[in-house]
């Protein structure tokens, strides 16, 4: 029995507002009706950051709503979710987010081929608003081109 699980919830603000440094696959400690929910692909991490407290890394402000078919049983649906990695990683990253004052910010979420829910998570640097700007000039001129391009085929 294969499992279909192409669920791939993304944060598309991330990459704009923030100029990504490192990237990391995190496995997140979930309800059963969370998991359920995700799996509906009824899940939010727009507005979500990660923090730390007492050496674990946490999600924040992930939104995964109540599981519909769910008891009174059911999860909270905004509550901080601790995010599972190596405490290797976990040293690192502590440590710069405390030094250097980078950010790390949820990119996507998604489900394993073995039907786990992973958070892929970025060491992120804020972008001033000059750099926005020159991502939409950016962005636009490719826009451009590929409409030139296709004109002359």
């Amino acid at each position: 029995m294969k499992n279909k699980n192409n669920i791939n919830i993304k944060n598309r603000k991330a990459k704009f507002e923030y100029e990504i440094l490192d990237t990391y696959v995190a496995g997140i400690k979930l309800a059963g009706t969370e998991i359920k929910s995700i799996r509906e692909g009824k899940a939010s991490i727009a507005e979500s950051f990660c923090e730390f407290s007492n050496n674990e890394l946490f999600v924040i402000n992930m939104t995964v709503q109540e599981y519909s078919h769910a008891t009174y049983f059911n999860h909270d649906p905004k509550h901080a979710r601790k995010l599972l990695l190596n405490r290797r990683e976990l040293r690192k990253l502590e440590k710069e987010v405390k030094n250097s004052g980078l950010t790390i910010v949820p990119l996507r979420l998604f489900i394993n081929d073995r039907g786990l829910a992973k958070m892929q998570i970025a060491l992120a640097r804020g972008k001033k608003l000059y750099d926005k700007r020159e991502t939409l000039k950016d962005r636009e001129n490719k826009r451009r081109l590929d409409r030139i391009q296709k004109e002359y085929r």
